[in-house]
């Protein structure tokens, strides 16, 4: 059984620095994803950022991943595969990228709303970023796993939302997935306690329906079972004194989408 990889501070700036290059490969995404753009168009373009940031798209190859990013479309969960899709007005596009830079990865997801969307998908999305600043709150010395689960379950389920219990966050930094593993439900008290150098991957899967998923043919791609859409937004933090280090960010990524919407 492998064992938690804690990390030095110097490791951890090193993970912040992965962890802000897909920050911002989000937000080159975030300046062309629209409607009319395929899937591909937004795989390449982010390959070809993270190479030329000096960085390795950790996905790409990943246990035979063939893409360097996860592009999941309305009832898809994640681990979906870019595409010929041409999006459209409407849809609900979950991206998941990873960088490696300097031998140390990061990690985040974020969704997309292309055009205007449903009532219903603005509040999935307002709720699951919700769902993640909870879970991150608890990301501090001393607090359990299980307290992180029980803030994502408990504000996703208030909503009416289902938890995706299949899939969960994961440590992160050496390699792309570390111990322990960070579910999104959970009891308070419970689970792995939260130490100075761990480094987790965060990362609520809300459906607008119920729970359940499926999980597809082609070995990666999971959706929901009642075909309703699902929303994903994850971020790198590493385990605070009094508060959570959170290595990545959605500044970048939400200053593109607000200037793209005042124009």
């Amino acid at each position: 059984m492998s064992k938690i990889l804690y990390k030095s501070a110097e490791e951890i700036e090193l993970i912040r620095a992965s962890a802000q290059l897909v920050s911002r490969t989000h937000a080159e995404i975030a300046k062309v994803i629209g409607p009319g753009v395929t899937t591909i168009e937004l795989d390449r373009l982010a390959e070809t950022f993270i190479r030329d940031n000096g960085g390795i798209p950790t996905f790409l190859n990943y246990g035979g991943f063939p893409y360097s990013l996860c592009i999941s479309l309305n009832d898809q969960v994640v681990h979906g595969f870019p595409g010929k899709y041409i999006l459209k007005e409407g849809d609900l596009v979950s991206v998941d990228c990873g960088a490696t830079l300097n031998g140390f990865v990061g990690d985040s997801a974020y969704t997309f709303a292309i055009g205007e969307v449903s009532e219903e998908i603005k509040k999935l999305m307002r709720v699951t970023k919700e769902c993640l600043d909870l879970g991150v709150a608890k990301a501090v010395i001393g607090m359990r796993t299980g307290d992180i689960g029980y803030a994502v379950q408990e504000h996703a389920e208030k909503n009416g939302f289902g938890v995706v219990k299949e899939l969960v966050g994961h440590g992160v930094g050496v390699k792309l997935h570390e111990k322990p593993e960070v579910p999104n439900y959970g009891k308070r008290g419970a689970g792995i306690k939260l130490e100075e150098g761990m480094v987790i991957a965060i990362e609520p899967m809300i459906n607008a329906g119920r729970a359940g998923v499926k999980f597809w043919e082609d070995g990666w791609t999971v959706s929901t079972i009642d075909k309703k859409p699902s929303a994903h937004y994850e971020h790198t933090v590493a385990i605070g004194k009094g508060k959570p280090d959170i290595l990545s960010t959605f500044e970048y990524v939400e200053n593109v989408l607000k200037e793209k919407n005042n124009n």
